[in-house]
């Protein structure tokens, strides 16, 4: 899964790399994106901001509504089903990243494993985008079974397209975007650090931890 990823490109750049309309304007958001927060994707043909995660409400005990959790990571296997078929059907993005993070280590001590691609500072994942009444417009991370060096640090990677791909993902019938649903075969950098995965947050006194994203 991922709960953790870096773009740290400028927005001029990427909306140049994916031949997008900048749409950004005045967004601002870390270099650093956590579920739950605002980050870059492009969709219908602009690179705009919108939330990292589909909103799902829960019901307490007493069957108040409880605040709404991000579901960031949508699996492969589980595209189809009722959470994310019209999405994947009709909204799909790519999500600019130039690195994203696993946790790895013993409980209570894990640090930051981050991998990249090394023939390129920045690439797309693809991903699901719905709008919402909670967060507005909002996107999920499309993950799929490891495969390579990815495999030792998680069981699942996300879905890293080539830019020949990009289109298909796109605009591609549902049957052409779903065979792109595979790990990614190419060369994968992985850059092992003592950075803890829960941390102080640059410029913030609370302590930030990635959190924990469920999956359908």
């Amino acid at each position: 899964m991922c709960n953790l990823y870096r773009m740290t490109k400028g927005k001029d750049e990427v909306a140049n790399w994916f031949a997008a309309i900048e749409a950004l304007g005045g967004a601002n958001f870390g270099s650093e994106v956590y579920p739950g927060y605002p980050g870059a994707v492009v969709a219908e043909g602009k690179l705009t901001q919108m939330s990292w995660g589909f909103p799902l409400v829960m019901k307490g005990k007493s069957g108040q509504p409880l605040k709404p959790k991000p579901v960031n990571n949508a699996r492969q296997d589980k595209l189809k089903s009722y959470f994310w078929r019209a999405s994947f059907e009709e909204r799909r993005c790519l999500i600019p990243v130039t690195a994203w993070a696993e946790a790895q280590g013993a409980k209570g001590a894990m640090t930051r494993t981050w991998m990249s691609l090394p023939d390129s500072e920045l690439f797309a994942c693809a991903g699901v985008w719905r709008p919402s009444d909670e967060w507005g417009n909002c996107y999920s991370m499309v993950m799929t079974d490891s495969a390579g060096p990815a495999a030792q640090v998680h069981s699942r990677m996300p879905v890293v397209l080539r830019p020949e791909d990009y289109s298909v993902w796109l605009s591609g019938s549902p049957a052409e975007a779903f065979d792109l649903c595979r790990a990614w075969n190419g060369a994968i950098t992985i850059d092992h650090t003592d950075e803890s995965w829960t941390r102080k947050a640059s410029g913030a006194g609370a302590v930030s931890k990635p959190a924990q994203s469920s999956l359908f």
